[in-house]
C-alpha cells in the first residue's frame, strides 16, 4: 500500500529572490517599526556591500545598531550575552546579514531577548513558547538556508556537540536572497555550503513517509512532504549544473544566482521535511574533525545513498535525482546509480574529500559515531531505510575506506 500523500509548508510571510531583490530591505523592516538591530557577520561591517546597505537603511528613516561579534561555532554563552545587549536595546525588528551562523544568530538573540535564557531551555523541538524579535534574513553565502526555515544550531561546550534549536517561531518573517551578496564568499566556503545544500535537497526527497497526528502539535518535521518533492529536484539540478562553477569562477554572476536559488529551495524542501542520515553522522564527526559542515555531510551523501539503495522503493527516488543530475538512462537502478557517481564526481570538482580517513577520522572512532548518529533520533526517523548502528557502522566503514558498493571509489 501506498503511503497517503501528505504535506506541510512553513515559511517567511515573504521571500524575495534576484539581484537586486535588497532594495525591499528598507519596506519590509519598516512594517515592524524603526528601530532595527542588524546582527552581521564580523567581517561585513567594512565591506562596501554593507555600507551601501547601512546608508540606504539610515536615508529611509530607519534607526540601527550593528552587532557583528558573532564566535565562530556560535557557543551557547555568548548568545546568551547577546540577548541580554538586545533587550537592552529594544528592538523593533533584528535585520540578519551573513552566512549561516549569524542568521542562526539572529533568530537565537530573538528568541532570548523575547523569552529570557538560559538558550539551554529551546534545545530541541518545539521548546520555543511564542513568537519572537522579528527578523528580515539576508543569507551572502548559498548553503544553509537559514533564511527560510524553522532551524538555528550551536554548539554546547558542556556536551561538546552541536545542538539544534527547531521551532516554527525561529523562521524569520522575511527572506531576501541577492545573489550580489555572495559574490564576494571564497570558494571553499562556496564549495562546502553549497554541497550542503544539495545534501538538503537530496535528503528531503528521500526522505521516509511518516504519519502526523493531525490532532496534535506536528513535530518540526514532518517527513516525506508533498510540497518539498515538487521543487527539490529544481534545486538538486540547479546545483548539479552550477555549484562546481560557481567554485571555480567566482565571479560568474549566473553561476552564482543559479546555486543561489538551489540553496534557497534546499531550504524551503527541508524545514518542514527534514534531513537524515548524512546529518546525523555529520555531528559528531565535525565535533572530532573541526571540519565544516558541509564538507562532512557532501562526503557522507554518496555513502548514504548507496545505503539507501538496499530499499526497492527508494532506488526510484534516488533514479530520479540521477535524471535531475543529467543520467541519460530510462532504466531506474542506473540511474540510481548514475545519481552516486555524479555527487561523488561534483565532491571531487569542488574539493570534498572522498573518505573520512582523509580528515583525520581513525578506524578506532567510528563504533563511537555510529553510536552518536543513532542517538539523533529525529534525523534518523527519517531515514527511508530502518537504522541501526550496524547499518550506520557500515556507512561509515564504506566512508572511511572510500569504497563504494560494486568496486566503485569515491
Amino acid at each position: 500500500m501506498n503511503p497517503s500523500i501528505t504535506g506541510t509548508l512553513r515559511l517567511p510571510s515573504r521571500v524575495h529572490f534576484g539581484y537586486g531583490a535588497r532594495a525591499q530591505l528598507p519596506e519590509l523592516l519598516k512594517l515592524h517599526g524603526t528601530r532595527v538591530l542588524a546582527v552581521v557577520d564580523p567581517f561585513l561591517p567594512p565591506t562596501e556591500h554593507f555600507r551601501d546597505l547601512l546608508a540606504v537603511l539610515h536615508g529611509a528613516g530607519l534607526e540601527v545598531s550593528v552587532y557583528s561579534d558573532i564566535a565562530a561555532e556560535l557557543p551557547a554563552p555568548s548568545l546568551d550575552a547577546a540577548g541580554s545587549m538586545a533587550r537592552s536595546l529594544d528592538p523593533d525588528v533584528i535585520l540578519a546579514v551573513g552566512g549561516g551562523s549569524a542568521l542562526d544568530a539572529a533568530k537565537l538573540i530573538g528568541l532570548l531577548a523575547t523569552h529570557g535564557g538560559p538558550l539551554s531551555r529551546y534545545y530541541g523541538e518545539n521548546a520555543v513558547p511564542g513568537p519572537t524579535i522579528p527578523v528580515v534574513a539576508v543569507p551572502t553565502t548559498a548553503g544553509t538556508g537559514s533564511e527560510v526555515t524553522p532551524v538555528a544550531v550551536v554548539s554546547d561546550p558542556e556536551l561538546t556537540l552541536k545542538v539544534g534549536i527547531s521551532s516554527p517561531f525561529l523562521i524569520p518573517q522575511a527572506a531576501v536572497v541577492d545573489p550580489e551578496f555572495t559574490l564576494g564568499a571564497p570558494a571553499g566556503v562556496t564549495a562546502f555550503a553549497g554541497i550542503d545544500a544539495l545534501v538538503h535537497l537530496v535528503e528531503s526527497f528521500t526522505a521516509a513517509p511518516l504519519d502526523p497526528d493531525w490532532s496534535s502539535t506536528l513535530p518540526v518535521f514532518t517527513g516525506r512532504n508533498i510540497f518539498a518533492e515538487t521543487i527539490a529536484l529544481q534545486g538538486i539540478a540547479k546545483l548539479g549544473t552550477w555549484l562546481p562553477l560557481a567554485v571555480t569562477e567566482p565571479g560568474n554572476r549566473q553561476a552564482r544566482e543559479e546555486v543561489a536559488l538551489g540553496a534557497l529551495l534546499g531550504g524551503i524542501g527541508f524545514g518542514p521535511t527534514g534531513t537524515h542520515l548524512s546529518h546525523a553522522l555529520q555531528y559528531p564527526i565535525g565535533a572530532l574533525s573541526k571540519t565544516p559542515h558541509g564538507l562532512g555531510t557532501g562526503l557522507l551523501l554518496p555513502y548514504v545513498l548507496d545505503a539507501c539503495m538496499a530499499d526497492p522503493g527508494t532506488v526510484g527516488r534516488i533514479a530520479a535525482i540521477g535524471a535531475a543530475l543529467g543520467s541519460a538512462s530510462t532504466v531506474p537502478e542506473q540511474q540510481a546509480n548514475d545519481a552516486i557517481t555524479r555527487i561523488v564526481a561534483i565532491n571531487q570538482a569542488i574539493g570534498v574529500p572522498g573518505s573520512l580517513a582523509g580528515i583525520g577520522i581513525t578506524k578506532e572512532q567510528l563504533p563511537h559515531i555510529a553510536e552518536m548518529g543513532l542517538a539523533s533520533r529525529r534525523l534518523v526517523a527519517i531515514a527511508p531505510i530502518p537504522v541501526t548502528a550496524e547499518l550506520l557502522l557500515n556507512i561509515l566503514t564504506r566512508a572511511y575506506d572510500g569504497a563504494l558498493s560494486n568496486g566503485r571509489h569515491s
